[in-house]
């Protein structure tokens, strides 16, 4: 698994324990093996191909060149998947770039029945909401290459923020445990298909 560092201005380093948590999670709850050190890589690198699994996160700009939009949209097809977790603020800089790796595409509502909430754990509404920010619901999109999910992006939920360390947030233990099983999901979505 690795994070993305991207341009922009953004903090894409947000959240620093929530990947090391949610891998010791899918590790001891599916039976993974995913190294527990999570790696960095840049949009544009070659080495952006050696991760099934890419997480984004934060809550400012973010800026793809078109070299890295690029390196995205090949690593999308050829069957990586990227997780974006907007952590409050990120929202409208996202969907900007993310139309320059699929100009052709719009984000898409994910449903309350869609397999990556009916994986390991099952969450019948959907998305859960991990922070309140805005009052507003929390909601799961997708972005697809044919018929296969290879973004999904997460909005007025921080599921990353609940996976980090207890002490960060004081999230009580079933809200940190609820954003670590939606988490698992995604692994097990990502890693069975």
């Amino acid at each position: 698994m690795a994070l993305i560092k991207y341009k922009g201005g953004g903090d894409w380093y947000a959240d620093p324990t929530a990947l090391p948590n949610l891998i010791r999670f899918c590790n001891q709850e599916l039976k993974t093996n995913i190294d527990p050190q999570p790696a960095t890589v840049e949009p544009g690198s070659i080495e952006l191909f050696n991760y099934p699994f890419v997480h984004i996160t934060g809550h400012g700009n973010i800026i793809f060149s078109e070299v890295e939009s690029e390196n995205l949209r090949l690593y999308l097809e050829a069957g990586g998947f990227l997780y974006i977790d907007d952590n409050y603020g990120l929202d409208q800089y996202i969907r900007r770039e993310m139309k320059k790796v699929f100009p052709e595409q719009e984000f898409v509502e994910l449903p309350p029945d869609h397999p990556i909430y009916r994986q390991k754990f099952e969450f019948v509404r959907g998305l859960p909401k991990i922070h309140e920010h805005d009052n507003k619901r929390p909601q799961g999109f997708g972005l697809f290459v044919g018929d296969r999910l290879v973004c999904f992006y997460t909005y007025e939920a921080d599921i990353s923020d609940g996976w980090e360390d207890p002490s960060v947030h004081n999230d009580p233990p079933e809200v940190r445990r609820k954003a670590l099983e939606m988490g698992a999901n995604l692994i097990q979505y990502v890693f069975s298909k």
